[in-house]
Formats: structure tokens, C-alpha cells, sequence
């Protein structure tokens, strides 16, 4: 029989004291950044257990962990790790491929965002965000308007009212003038034809009210629904206001403001929503009840028939005063940041869509009298609609950018982009994606109802077409292409120029090894690769100046000569004809193929996991920010990501008196746990560290979301929280510096990291170590020596207590 095991001897008197140790246990808490990954992959074991949440969002621990907290002498050395998975809140079921058709909306709901930083200029700050709302509500017309002219104009008045056409398509028989059935006459094609548009709101409706559910709906823990730090509201929906640079270019210490994302109601945007859906939602219904009230209505004022003019214009002053009423709803002041909001406008979210959707009812009613006299011919009068949408958006466009730049210039920033003009760019990108769209439905639509011809080149067709502006819109894309290739290939030039300077840097970095020309060059070509990034800005402003003097151009061409640019360049010259002629043609095809390839994605992403996974990435970074500007937007995962960390923390460290615990989060996932952190009371936020790794944090959101992630926000995440640290590489594309400026440096930023870690093989690494860029960055020796220094700086620290050796015959254990 083996001999039991002696406890240790007691330390001998003049021995050296044993170094001191905490006490309680240590959590990390793990966020992953986009694209997701499972909990077992996060905690590099094949046995997880959900601790908290649900299928969507929750918290994973190793199974051998989930009762850590009862024997903390196990986790003296390393931290009991935490998975928090929120992926499936962007990439889950295949009803996410849907989100595909809400692209635009995505894009402007950013711009809202991205307003430069306000120093008391609360009037300023509400107009900037009237304008956003005020361009998303024109994508929502826009969208509508184009089903509205592939069902009623295209399909019902134009296929449908000619011999020809409807003969080829079957399935419009019931509908064609030929058979003289009930359904026939124009305006009762238009009323079944508004069936489709129609449906098209519903479903955004649907799909808003089921997100906002499951998403806005989401109360966090925290019961403190009041901002002690600004009672007054000076800072609602604006954001903190930056403080005066010092000579150094630093923030000069302040008031301390809590921060914008740290305010109770920032990420509880539920009445907001509820309020924009409503208008959204009646903005639809009205463009259908318009398209379809205005043809019969127009028809009944020029002959004498059986239907009162009065009628239709009732209708009409009906839609005109809904549609007032709809705008004065989207210009309200926006969100309420300061105070929790849980109330809803109960009479608004249900009589304003609901007024709209009575309205349509009675239009197709009018649009159905019998008119026996009325017969199609042409199509029906939308060209002046586009044009109008248009141009009101370039004017919006252009205000939005004159208010952004008197912003700026109140607190100019140089690592604001493109000098504060960032969230006007991005609208006008909006604007132009949901033209695209549009365009190309419409289009492929009018192509494929037209057979062998061209619509709107006279030649061979049996419908007219499409709105020449669709054309003229669809014939910029190729000079808009060809235009880009100037600053892309300088970006290249450039690229390849810092590549050969960076190579003696490199072979320096790694000496004495033997220099490798390959591997040096390699290493080079990634770090000038990634530092393309930086650049990424005045791309982005070239490409929407141009968007928006072309589309100028393709408004005042279509205006002035109400043809496609085909037939608008005859009689110019064989040049000209023929540069007109290709641009059309080009532009067809582009747009054409962009939206086949939309379709085929959309239709991939529904079946296929993996591919609604790389879609999901999109969704990651576009859709951090609440649905505030448009409501049909992909919902913000945000408002339930950052309630998850924020509450996960708080319980842990309730029912943990003495634990300490770091919060660690890579890529988006850093953008999250900063956020969360924000959200913490104050007691609780100094009792956390954070630890950040290939963090976009300043790089990208500081510098594109000034006034929520610039200096003097981030100046006071790291003085508010107990320690900070960030990790970053020169090959990593996204990450980078947070740069915090104080004096003295606080050190929080640690990097470049040496990537790859060994520049040849060693006896140590024999294999050749890969550039690991952007992932991976737990596999460098500096994120545990980081972790470890971080959860030394979060004390107390307490001399352990030495084992006492028992009496002979005891059994060991200690009697208290």
C-alpha cells in the first residue's frame, strides 16, 4: 500500500518570504471580432458549455470551468476564459440573405453616424441629422418608386396595353386590351399591377417590426435610466463636445461628459425606430397610391367621363396632406440618448401607416371606376418623378456636406476624414447604390418584356421603356469606371514604391539574420498593402464627387433632351454618335450583370450557410450603429451585443466581490467590449481592464465616427477603465494605434508587433513562421505577457498564506 503523500515543511525562518498573490479569481472575457467563429475555436477546446444567452448570442466556458469560482486556488496562474459568440446575430438563419436588398439603407443609416465633432452647436447637429433622415426617406420613395414603374408601368400599362407584347407573356392575358376582359381597362391593370409595390413595403414593414423585436426590444440590465453626468440634455443625440486642442495638439482636461455610447438610451433606440417605420412605412404606401391615383385622375381632368374630376383630386389632396404629415414625422428630433425611452407613439405607429395604406385602398377603388373610353399609350408620366428624386437628393447631398464642413471647422481634427466630409460622401454612395439598384430592375425588366429591341431606341420595339433617366444614369457607370482607374493606379504606384523602401527597413528589423530577397519583399508588399488602408478615404471622396457631377449630368441630359443618350447624341458626329452608343450599351450590360450577380448572391446566401456567412461580415461592420436614420436598415447588433457584455460583466463582478477581470476583444469585437465598457457604472468600470488586438478602434471608427470614437472619447475610455492595453501590427490591415493623446504617454498602445515572428528558420521555429496579419494575434508571446501585466495592475495584491503542517495523525485538512 502506497504511503500517503507529506504535506510540505514549513518555510524555514530565514528563508525568502514567498512573492505576494492575488486573490479570487481572474476572468477574461473573449469577444471575436467579424465573420465569427465558434466557442470551441475561441477556447481552444473541443468541450464548451453556454454559461449565459441563447442560440443567437451567449457565453461559452470550457467545461471544466463552469464552476471556477469555487476553487479559485486552480486559477492562481492563468484566468478562467470566457467565449462570448454574437455572430448569429448577423449571419444566422437564411432570412438574413433578405438583407441583401436593404444595402442602401445600410449605407445612409452610417452617414448619420459620421458627422464631425460639435462644439455648441446643438442646432447645427439637429439639422445634420434631419438631412440623413431626410435622404433615407428618399431611398424608401425611390425604391418603392422603381417597383411602382416595373409593375404599373412596364408590366400593366405599357406590356400589357400593347398587342405585341402581351402576346408573348401568356400569363398577362387576363390583363391584355386584346381579350377586353373586366380587367382591361388601364386603370384596373394599374390597381392589380399595385399589388407588387405594395407587398414590397409590407415587407419591409415585416422585416423592420421583426428585427425591431427581437433587437431594439431588447431592455438592458441596468436599471439607471437617467444621465447624472448631463441633466440637463445639452448633450442629447449629439455626441460629447470636443474640447479646445492645446499646443500639442492634445484635449485639454475637461468636465468629464459621459461619452455618447455610454449614455442609458444610446443603444435602446426602440421608440425611434417604431416612430421612423411608421413614416417609412407610409412614404411607401403613398409613392403606390400616387403612381396609381394620378394616371386615372389625369385622365378623368382631360375627358369628359363617367368618373368626377372632384374625385380624383380628393384622392390626391389626400396623399398630398398624408405625405406632409409623413416628412413633419421624419423632421422630430430624433433620439433621445440622455434618458432610457420606453415609451411608444402609440396613435402614430398605427394611424400613419395605417391612414397611407386607406389612401392606396381608395386609389386603386378610383383607378378602378369604369372608364370604357381610356386606352394606355405610352407610358405612364414617372420621368418627372425620377428627375425630381434626383435632384432633390444631389441638393440634400450638397447641404448635408455644407453643414458638415461648418462642423468641422468649429473643431478641426486632421485624423478626421476627408476634412469632416466623411457622412456626406457616404450618403452620396447611398444615393448612387440605390440608383444602381433601381436602374438595373428596371432595365433588365424592360429587356426582357421588349425581346430582340432596345427600349428607348425606337428601333424594333413594342414597349417605349423605361425613364430615359435610367438610361442616361446607367451610361455614366462606364466613364465613372474609367475615371477611377487614375487614382488606383497611383495608389499601385505608390504601393510598390513604399514596398521598396520598407525593404531595408525589414532585413534591419530582423538582423543579423541572413538577408532573404523573397521573404524581405514579401514582408514589404504586405506592410505597404496594409497601409492602404489609410488611404481608403480619398478613394471613397473621388468616387462620390464624380458620382454626384455625373448624376448631374444625367439629370440635365435627360431633361434637356427626354431621350436615352443613344438617340440624344444623333446628328453630333460618328464620334460622339458612337461614344454615346457604346456608353448606353456598356451601362446596360454593367448595371445588368451587377444586379444578376446580386440576385445569385442573395439567392446562394438563402441556401448556403457558408456564403451567409461571408455576407454576414458586410453586415458586421455596416450594422454596429443603431437604425437611426433609416428604419429598414439591418438591425443594429449592437443593442443586444453590448447590453450582453455590459450586463455579463456587471453580474460577474457582483457575485465576484474580489475577482478581477479583462475584457479582450479583437477586430470589431475590440469596438464592442469599448462600447460595453462604456456602459458599465463607474464603480464597476474601474475594477476592468481592457485589452484590444488588431483594433479598428481609432484607425477606422475614430477617424470615419469622429464624434463617438475621436480624441477626447477614447482620452476618457482609457481614464475611466483601471488599465489599457493594445496590441498592433504593420501587416494588419484594420487594426492599428488608438493613439491616445496625454501627457505623459500612457502606454497603452504596444506595436508594431514583429509579424512574422522569426524571419528565416532557427533551430526553434525550423518551419518557415507565416505573416499572420490581421488573426491569430493570441499565438504572439505579447498577448499573454499583456494579459499578465494586466491582471497584476488590477490588484489588491495579498501575501499568500502558508500551508501549516499538521499534527501527526491529523488527516491534513484544516479544521476551520
Amino acid at each position: 500500500m502506497a504511503s500517503a503523500a507529506l504535506p510540505p515543511p514549513p518555510p524555514h525562518p530565514s528563508s525568502t518570504p514567498p512573492a505576494p498573490r492575488h486573490t479570487g479569481t481572474a476572468l477574461e472575457l473573449l469577444v471575436h471580432g467579424v465573420g465569427g467563429t465558434t466557442p470551441q475555436e475561441m477556447l481552444g477546446d473541443p468541450r464548451t458549455t453556454r454559461v449565459t444567452g441563447d442560440e443567437t448570442a451567449a457565453v461559452h466556458r470550457r467545461t471544466d470551468d463552469v464552476d471556477a469560482e469555487s476553487h479559485p486556488e486552480r486559477y492562481r496562474d492563468e484566468p478562467v476564459a470566457e467565449a462570448y459568440c454574437w455572430s448569429g446575430l448577423t449571419s444566422g438563419n437564411g432570412s438574413r440573405a433578405l438583407w441583401l436588398l436593404l444595402l442602401p439603407f445600410m449605407v445612409v443609416n452610417l452617414a448619420h453616424w459620421m458627422r464631425p465633432t460639435a462644439v455648441g452647436r446643438a442646432r447645427a447637429v439637429r439639422l445634420y441629422g434631419v438631412l440623413v433622415r431626410l435622404l433615407a426617406l428618399s431611398l424608401t420613395v425611390l425604391l418603392t418608386a422603381a417597383a411602382c414603374e416595373v409593375a404599373l408601368d412596364l408590366v400593366a400599362w405599357q406590356c400589357a396595353g400593347t398587342g405585341a407584347c402581351a402576346e408573348r407573356r401568356s400569363w398577362l392575358g387576363f390583363l391584355s386590351e386584346r381579350q377586353g376582359g373586366w380587367w382591361s381597362q388601364p386603370g384596373r391593370r394599374l390597381a392589380v399591377a399595385a399589388v407588387v409595390p405594395a407587398a414590397l413595403v409590407g415587407l419591409l414593414w415585416y422585416l423592420s417590426n421583426r428585427t425591431w423585436s427581437a433587437y431594439e426590444s431588447q431592455r438592458p440590465l441596468d436599471d439607471q435610466d437617467f444621465d447624472e453626468n448631463d441633466p440637463f440634455g445639452s448633450e442629447e443625440a449629439h455626441g460629447p463636445g470636443a474640447p479646445e486642442p492645446d499646443v500639442e495638439g492634445c484635449p485639454r482636461p475637461t468636465v468629464p461628459v459621459r461619452p455618447a455610447l455610454g449614455r442609458p438610451g444610446f443603444w435602446y433606440g426602440r421608440r425611434l425606430v417604431a416612430r421612423l417605420r411608421a413614416a417609412h412605412t407610409a412614404a411607401g404606401f403613398l409613392t403606390v397610391a400616387a403612381a396609381v391615383v394620378g394616371a386615372a385622375a389625369r385622365h378623368d381632368r382631360g375627358a369628359d367621363g363617367p368618373v368626377p374630376a372632384l374625385l380624383g383630386a380628393a384622392v390626391e389632396g389626400g396623399i398630398a396632406v398624408c405625405a406632409l404629415v409623413t416628412v413633419a414625422v421624419v423632421c422630430r428630433r430624433g433620439r433621445s440618448e440622455r434618458i432610457r425611452d420606453t415609451r411608444l407613439d402609440g396613435a402614430l405607429i398605427t394611424y400613419l401607416p395605417g391612414s397611407a395604406l386607406a389612401l392606396l385602398v381608395l386609389a386603386a377603388v378610383h383607378a378602378s371606376w369604369s372608364r370604357p373610353d381610356w386606352q394606355s399609350s405610352g407610358s405612364l408620366p414617372g420621368e418627372a418623378a425620377f428627375r425630381l428624386l434626383a435632384l432633390g437628393q444631389g441638393i440634400l447631398v450638397v447641404a448635408l456636406a455644407v453643414v458638415a464642413r461648418a462642423l468641422y471647422q468649429r473643431a478641426p481634427d486632421p485624423r478626421t476624414v476627408l476634412r469632416g466630409l466623411g457622412g456626406p460622401t457616404v450618403a452620396m454612395l447611398a444615393c448612387a447604390l440605390a440608383g444602381v439598384m433601381t436602374g438595373g430592375v428596371a432595365q433588365r425588366v424592360a429587356d426582357w418584356l421588349d425581346g430582340p429591341g432596345t427600349p428607348g431606341m425606337g428601333h424594333d420595339t413594342d414597349i417605349p421603356g423605361p425613364p430615359v433617366l435610367l438610361s442616361w444614369q446607367a451610361s455614366v457607370i462606364p466613364v465613372l469606371l474609367l475615371l477611377l482607374l487614375v487614382p488606383v493606379a497611383l495608389l499601385g504606384v505608390r504601393t510598390a514604391r513604399t514596398a521598396r523602401r520598407l525593404g531595408p527597413v525589414v532585413e534591419a528589423e530582423y538582423a543579423p539574420h541572413q538577408p532573404d530577397e523573397g521573404r524581405t519583399r514579401r514582408i514589404a508588399r504586405i506592410r505597404a498593402t496594409a497601409a492602404l488602408t489609410d488611404s481608403a478615404p480619398w478613394i471613397v471622396g473621388v468616387v462620390s464627387a464624380a458620382t454626384l457631377l455625373l448624376g448631374a449630368g444625367a439629370v440635365a441630359g435627360s431633361w434637356r433632351s427626354d431621350e436615352v443618350p443613344g438617340r440624344a447624341a444623333d446628328g453630333s458626329g460618328p464620334l460622339l454618335e458612337s461614344l454615346a452608343d457604346a456608353a448606353q450599351s456598356t451601362g446596360s450590360w454593367l448595371i445588368g450583370f451587377g444586379f444578376i450577380l446580386f440576385v445569385a448572391g442573395g439567392r446562394r446566401a438563402y441556401k448556403d450557410a457558408s456564403a451567409r456567412r461571408t455576407i454576414g461580415i458586410l453586415w458586421d461592420v455596416g450594422t454596429f450603429w443603431p437604425r437611426a436614420a433609416h428604419p429598414f436598415a439591418p438591425p443594429c447588433y449592437a443593442e443586444r451585443a453590448v447590453p450582453d457584455l455590459a450586463s455579463r460583466m456587471s453580474a460577474w463582478t457582483a457575485t465576484t466581490p474580489r475577482g478581477r477581470l479583462v475584457i479582450s476583444g479583437h477586430s470589431q469585437g475590440s469596438v464592442l467590449a469599448a462600447s460595453a465598457v462604456w456602459q458599465l457604472p463607474d464603480a464597476t468600470r474601474h475594477r476592468v481592464a481592457l485589452l484590444t488586438y488588431g483594433s479598428p478602434l481609432e484607425r477606422l471608427y475614430g477617424r470615419w465616427f469622429p464624434a463617438y470614437f475621436g480624441p477626447e472619447p477614447l482620452l476618457g475610455l482609457h481614464r475611466s477603465v483601471h488599465c489599457w492595453r493594445n496590441l498592433w501590427r504593420a501587416t494588419d490591415p484594420i487594426g492599428g494605434p488608438v493613439r491616445i493623446c496625454a501627457d505623459p504617454d500612457p502606454g497603452v498602445d504596444r506595436g508594431p508587433l514583429k509579424d512574422p515572428q522569426a524571419y528565416g528558420r532557427t533551430t526553434k521555429l525550423p518551419l518557415p513562421e507565416p505573416i499572420l496579419g490581421h488573426s491569430d494575434y493570441q499565438a504572439d508571446p505579447a498577448f499573454a505577457e499583456e494579459r499578465t501585466a494586466l491582471l497584476d495592475e488590477l490588484g489588491p495584491l495579498v501575501p499568500r498564506q502558508t500551508v501549516a503542517r499538521p499534527q501527526k495523525g491529523s488527516s491534513g485538512r484544516s479544521s476551520g
